[in-house]
């Protein structure tokens, strides 16, 4: 059933009632030129929609693109009468329980949201409402793993400041995660078919609404980049699998996240199958799932997951090639990719955050760190890490996790497949607690153009060095958007080419180096 899950306009306590001809037409917001400015309407398919202005940016936030009923394909939503608001956040997906404070909260803080199964919502920064303006549209999908996160889970992705920096259009999307995301239930029926990646056929769902009305703010629906980090990483590639999201987006971004890989669901059916046998549910019943508590739902999948690791299989959160939603083969090529890492990553967390002190240690205690991390091979890693990192101190190695290596084969698949590769490795260390290495994430923020945002602030703060390096990242995208290269006269920026191992560095001096990972890697990985 669509449904639409907007409120009606409300001053105070009371509501108005929106006549035939609405009172907003009269005057209110759209003759009034100061309530157009602060309270601008546009309209879309299905209605019309109240944002609102910071600076000079218009926002529109929390707005619906599709509904499903959990489990379901992904539908319009259905026409409304009077006006939406646009003005707040909608709501984020179900997810499990936070039950600790992640370990980079200083740096990368979190904010959580109200959350629900009908979670197919987007929000929209802009710089004009002129419908003729044209302007690049770039859309981010969150990181999380398919199993949490959000458009809003931190303050970094707030697209105001990218919009001002680039005039584009940006855009983020909330969509269905984990259990209610990915859980195949295709097993029981057609109704369910498609169901193990209904999450990702919401990310479809959401670029066909971007296509068919980012034009009424300003953006333009033939050109239109996404990109994703970690688990957002996975879901451009995914889309990129999608028929339904072919001809939608013309160029990519897989930040630290995303391969050219992916698995069928033959081992995602038998975990719906596992979870509706130890729900109690039978074919007959299964439609009971639909409106299940989500808590016993998760549970009831949680266990089966750890039933099937007994039995050896293992099966996380995600897409995979189901024939129906997602294919087995790429229905998008062509376009142009980024494809990047960042220094520290996420495989040494126990390193990165360092001991306050790194930099004050001595060549000794340098060398004795480094053979606590990597034993014997320490002084060979060494020599290799600098030749890579000539602008590094020895003792950088220590937080090291030679993250591009796994990126080559990755370029190297999307090339033969006719794409434009260009790699880059983020290498810009945070200057607080004694300086933290470039981490998971980290690079969003200044992608974003975020550095002024008091909550990310804390980890830069009056850092020249970090201004230039975010100038430096947020132009390449801003590039990528405009031109379909991310490379821009300040910093040229090749193309990757099978073989070889260039890619952009992005620090306090950035460009383009040969980065051949390939005898690290060999020493690294030696028995």
């Amino acid at each position: 059933m669509k449904k639409c899950m907007k409120k009606l306009l409300c001053v105070a306590t009371a509501c108005m009632v929106v006549p035939a001809t609405p009172v907003f037409a009269s005057g209110l917001i759209a003759e009034n030129p100061a309530a157009a400015k602060t309270q601008p309407v546009v309209e879309v398919e299905g209605g019309k929609l109240i944002g609102f202005t910071r600076d000079d940016t218009y926002c529109f936030w929390g707005v619906d693109y599709a509904y499903a009923d959990r489990f379901e394909q992904p539908q319009k939503v259905e026409p409304w009468e009077g006006y939406q608001f646009a003005q707040t956040y909608g709501t984020i997906s179900l997810i499990p329980d936070q039950t600790a404070v992640g370990a980079d909260e200083f740096v990368w803080p979190h904010r959580y949201w109200t959350q629900s199964d009908h979670c197919q919502n987007l929000n929209i920064w802009t710089q004009t409402l002129d419908t003729e303006a044209k302007k690049p549209v770039i859309v981010f999908f969150h990181g999380g793993g398919h199993t949490n996160g959000s458009s809003i889970e931190s303050t970094a992705y707030d697209g105001q400041a990218l919009s001002e920096y680039g005039d584009v259009v940006v855009v983020t999307v909330n969509h269905r995660l984990n259990a209610i995301g990915y859980l195949d239930l295709s097993s029981f029926g057609g109704k369910y078919e498609g169901s193990g990646n209904a999450g990702a056929a919401d990310l479809a769902a959401s670029l066909q609404w971007i296509h068919d009305n980012i034009a009424q703010f300003g953006g333009d629906p033939d050109n239109v980049t996404i990109f994703g980090q970690s688990g957002g990483g996975t879901k451009v590639t995914t889309l990129m699998r999608q028929p339904a999201a072919e001809g939608l987006f013309d160029a990519a971004g897989l930040i630290s996240g995303g391969s050219a890989t992916i698995s069928d669901n033959t081992n995602a059916k038998l975990l719906g199958e596992r979870t509706v046998e130890i729900l109690g549910l039978t074919a007959e019943t299964i439609d009971e799932i639909q409106t299940i508590d989500y808590r016993t739902l998760l549970s009831a999948a949680t266990e089966a997951q750890a039933q099937l690791k007994e039995e050896g299989i293992t099966v996380g959160w995600g897409p995979t090639a189901d024939g129906v939603v997602v294919m087995d083969e790429f229905v998008t090529t062509d376009i142009p990719v980024i494809i990047s890492g960042v220094f520290s990553e996420s495989a040494v967390s126990s390193y990165k955050y360092g001991d306050f002190r790194h930099h004050e240690w001595d060549e000794a205690e340098t060398a004795e760190k480094l053979e606590e991390r990597f034993g014997d091979k320490a002084e060979a890693l060494l020599a290799e890490f600098n030749k890579l990192y000539p602008e590094m101190e020895d003792r950088e190695l220590y937080f090291y996790n030679n993250t591009m290596n796994s990126k080559w084969d990755t370029a190297a698949a999307f090339t033969e497949l006719g794409d434009t590769v260009y790699l880059y490795e983020f290498d810009y260390e945070a200057p607080v607690n004694g300086g933290i290495t470039a981490f998971h994430c980290e690079d969003l923020a200044f992608i974003f153009h975020n550095l002024d945002d008091p909550m990310v602030n804390i980890a830069y703060g009056e850092d020249p060095n970090a201004y230039t390096v975010q100038d430096a990242i947020s132009s390449a995208f801003v590039s990528l958007a405009y031109t379909g290269s991310p490379s821009t006269e300040e910093l040229p920026w090749a193309a990757y080419e099978i073989g070889s191992h260039n890619l952009m560095k992005f620090n306090v001096e950035s460009g383009c180096v040969d980065h051949d990972t390939t005898a690290y890697t060999e020493i690294l990985n030696a028995e």
